[in-house]
């Protein structure tokens, strides 16, 4: 399909959909035009105009264009309208409401070997979908939060495993689940319940890692100030079900975990110090704000709607989201200098992995 193919296609729909809302308003009246962009299409009204411009027209818009275009385009949800000004004289069409899209949809990876595909891989990229991946130098630390039986478990199973070439871990299971099983498998420190232990003792053997680790990150800091140029080696403290760490335990013991995880998620970056949380949801019981908002890749999988994302994505609204169904599937935003801030549809890759983790 050419672009002017896609253009007429662009407007029809919205001429079909639109018109008797806009009470007879459409582009054979010359009330709008469509532009095709390599990065998205402009909707252009012409002004004066006998409908309003705002943000209930852009949704409307978003609504009928993401369902015609795809699967050919995928586009970018915003959390409000997006305005762009236009290089023209013409007062009644120098500005348009922009769609960005990315062509094509969400592809699910399909590893055949996971051991063998984390090992292959070059560099610090971690491939997540086909034609999507992040560079782990760029990342601060990760959220995945889902409902249970998600596909929370597959996921960080997924992350431990390609994170284990290009990073040390630190590994947090509460549950003495998943994340235990991984971990001796791979020969990796684990912090889990022991019997015959009460849950502040837990929680204090925690908070004990976390300022090790903080420690660590003052050191390194020491060292940037002499060398900004120091390359480190990346520490991953990885946290299963943040959300029953903080319950139950003695106030001042869940203040020290709350302080501590403040001070890495803050600090953590320049010196190579991240976090992989995991938690039914992030509300400010499991984390403090601090924390999430130096989140830079949000994951929400499971069971998607207004509730299920309010804490990691609490401006949008996920109508006319195209997600597919099936376990490991939900939204992913990944918030860089290499991607837009737009939230996708995610698919966990399937992966085959060694018996007796998963």
């Amino acid at each position: 399909m050419t672009d002017s193919q896609l253009n007429l296609y662009i407007l029809q729909s919205l001429n079909m959909a639109l018109g008797s809302q806009m009470q007879g308003e459409t582009s054979y009246t010359n009330s709008f035009d469509v532009k095709i962009k390599t990065e998205g299409f402009y909707f252009i009204p012409r002004l004066p105009a006998g409908y309003v411009i705002d943000d209930e027209l852009y949704q409307k818009i978003f609504l009928i264009a993401s369902a015609s275009l795809y699967p050919r385009y995928t586009l970018l949800k915003q959390t409000s309208a997006y305005f762009v000004p236009l290089n023209t004289d013409d007062i009644h069409v120098q500005r348009a409401l922009f769609f960005p899209w990315k062509i094509g949809i969400s592809k699910r990876l399909i590893i055949s070997n996971l051991e063998q595909f984390a090992s292959s891989q070059s560099g610090t990229r971690i491939p997540l979908m086909e034609n999507l991946s992040i560079d782990y130098d760029k990342v601060t630390s990760i959220a995945i939060a889902g409902n249970s039986g998600s596909g929370k478990s597959y996921a960080l199973t997924y992350f431990l495993t390609v994170l284990k070439p290009i990073s040390d871990l630190i590994v947090i299971d509460p549950k003495f689940d998943t994340p235990s099983r991984w971990a001796k498998v791979n020969d990796v420190k684990v912090i889990h319940p022991e019997m015959n232990r009460s849950k502040s003792d837990f929680v204090s053997e925690l908070n004990e890692a976390l300022s090790k680790s903080l420690n660590l990150i003052n050191q390194r800091q020491a060292i940037l100030y002499e060398n900004p140029e120091h390359h480190f080696t990346h520490l991953t403290i990885v946290i299963d079900e943040v959300l029953s760490i903080s319950e139950g335990v003695n106030k001042a013991i869940k203040e020290s975990f709350f302080s501590l995880l403040s001070q890495i998620a803050l600090l953590g970056r320049a010196t190579k110090v991240h976090m992989l949380l995991v938690s039914q949801r992030f509300d400010y019981h499991s984390i403090p704000v601090s924390v999430r908002e130096q989140l830079n890749v949000l994951m929400q999988i499971g069971n998607i709607n207004s509730k299920t994302v309010q804490f990691l994505f609490p401006d949008l609204n996920t109508e006319g989201i195209v997600i597919p169904n099936g376990k490991g599937t939900g939204l992913i935003q990944i918030i860089d200098n290499e991607h837009p801030y737009q939230v996708l549809p995610l698919l966990i890759p399937t992966y085959y992995t060694r018996k007796g983790i998963l």
